[in-house]
Order: structure tokens, then C-alpha cells, then sequence
């Protein structure tokens, strides 16, 4: 019987967490790039990058995503896959949004597919224009959509994209669990929304704050691929900041093998995922 490979995606930043909630989490580009390495050191095959500003705060500035993917690719030995937000900044643009895209060509980037509140903070728009001209962008930039689901309503959007030609088939989902304004980190809904994807699909999920580990030990057992990072958790463990990234990948790499699964390689995960 041929072994499981699991792909694990690190999230190191996101566009909320700073320093006064963990000072683990990497800021700037050089933070970032160094970070990124080591978590591949440990098992992620697959990066992905939010940006912060000089303040801190989430930015779509491509000048930012071109000096952390340029410091990343200069680690030579370094073949992680390279994932790119399109969010993380609410004041961004439809064009601001889709620039470093173009200029850069990652492997894979993010694909919010629809809009929603988020409880803390405001509107997430991604609204039907948007995600046309996202969709038109990847495909002609090279970039593999990374379909992201908050809720089910954006599975049913990624049907219709899919069926007018601004997704193909097949396609990557990451369920996010957890999300304030979205589901909730429970495993009826990581089976709910699992079912809803199209046959033929590969797919990843995670949990936010205390589903985390529950998400990512129910995925492994599903067949499912891991995101971990501190875009999404923290913490460590109740009361217990993370210490880096690392440790959160290494713990990830550590279920995936106690499952009976191997940890996907780079080059591994291009396979599975069609890059």
C-alpha cells in the first residue's frame, strides 16, 4: 500500500497578529524570509505570505512581496512553493490586490471566494467582478488558485467560476475554520464543507484559535492537507505562546508521520497539486 503524502502550508504572519500578542511573529521582509526557511528545514512544502507595512499593519505593497520572495529564493537549497495572499489589507484595491501577482508570478495564490463580515473589523469584500478578474489574472500569470472557504455559500461560488471558466478544474481548496464571521472550528462542518468540494479536487484545512489541533488531526485522518502558522494561531497551546512558526510545523510533521502519512516534499507537493 502506497503511503499518504500530506502537504504542510506555514503561515507565518497574516494581517492581524503583532508583536504585543506573540513578538515570535515575523514583521518585516528579512523576519519573514528567515522564518520561511526554516519552516521548510522542518517539513513545509508551501509558504504563504501576508505583508505587513512599517507600522505593522497588513499591506498589499508589492515593493514588500518582491524583497520577501527575493530574499527567499536566495536561500539556494530553498525550493518552497511560494503562496501569495491577494488579502490582508481592507483598503486595498481590486488592482492593488493583483499587482505583485503579476509582477512576481508565485506558484499559488490565494482565491477568496466570496464576501463576508469580519466580527472585528469590518467588510471582506470579494465581490463577483473582483474574482473574475482574479481568476483571468492567474491564468494568465501561471498562478495556481489556493480557493479559500469560510463558509459554504463560497464552495457553491466556486462552482459557478468554475463552470464560467475563471477557475480550472482541478481545483485547491483551503477550508478555513474559525474565522470571526465564518464557520465555526468544529469537525461536523470540516466534514460538511469537505463533502461540497468537487470530486477530483485536492484540499487543506485548519483551525483557528482552539480548533486548531482537533481541524488539523481530523484532516490528517481525512485525507486532507495541514496549514499551521501563526496567520492562524498564536498560541501553542492553551496559555502557551508559540515559540516560532517552526514549532508549529515540526508538531504538524510530527501527526503526519504518527498517522502513517509522509510529510510531501516541495517537489512532491507540485506533483500532487498540478503546479
Amino acid at each position: 500500500m502506497s503511503i499518504k503524502k500530506t502537504i504542510i502550508t506555514v503561515a507565518p504572519t497574516g494581517a492581524w497578529p503583532k508583536k504585543e500578542n506573540n513578538p515570535n511573529i515575523p514583521m518585516t521582509p528579512k523576519e519573514i524570509a528567515e522564518d520561511v526557511y526554516a519552516c521548510w528545514k522542518a517539513g513545509a512544502a508551501i509558504c504563504h505570505l501576508h505583508m505587513r507595512d512599517d507600522e505593522g499593519n497588513g499591506t498589499m505593497d508589492t515593493a514588500k512581496f518582491r524583497e520577501t520572495v527575493n530574499l527567499i529564493r536566495a536561500y539556494e537549497d530553498c525550493d518552497i512553493i511560494i503562496n501569495c495572499t491577494t488579502s490582508g489589507d481592507l483598503n486595498a484595491t481590486d488592482e492593488t490586490r493583483q499587482a505583485h501577482l503579476k509582477e512576481l508570478r508565485p506558484e499559488m495564490a490565494s482565491y477568496d471566494c466570496g464576501s463576508m463580515n469580519w466580527m472585528h473589523s469590518g467588510l471582506f469584500i470579494n465581490h463577483p467582478k473582483f474574482l473574475e478578474e482574479l481568476g483571468t489574472t492567474m491564468q494568465e500569470s501561471g498562478v495556481k488558485p489556493e480557493i479559500e472557504i469560510f463558509d459554504a455559500g463560497m464552495i457553491y461560488n466556486s462552482l459557478y467560476y468554475l463552470k464560467k471558466g475563471f477557475l480550472k478544474a482541478p481545483c485547491h481548496y483551503q477550508l478555513v475554520l474559525g474565522a470571526a464571521g465564518g464557520s465555526t472550528a468544529t469537525i461536523e462542518n470540516l466534514v460538511y464543507l469537505k463533502g461540497l468540494i468537487p470530486e477530483g479536487s485536492t484540499w487543506g484545512a485548519l483551525g483557528i484559535g482552539n480548533g486548531h489541533v482537533p481541524i488539523m488531526l481530523t484532516t490528517v485522518a481525512m485525507g486532507g492537507h495541514l496549514r499551521v502558522g501563526m496567520e492562524d494561531n498564536v498560541y501553542y497551546a492553551a496559555g502557551q505562546l508559540a515559540e516560532s512558526n517552526t514549532q508549529l510545523v515540526t508538531r504538524a510533521a510530527d501527526i503526519v508521520r504518527i498517522a502513517g502519512n509522509k510529510v510531501a516534499t516541495p517537489a512532491e507537493a507540485r506533483e500532487i497539486l498540478g503546479l
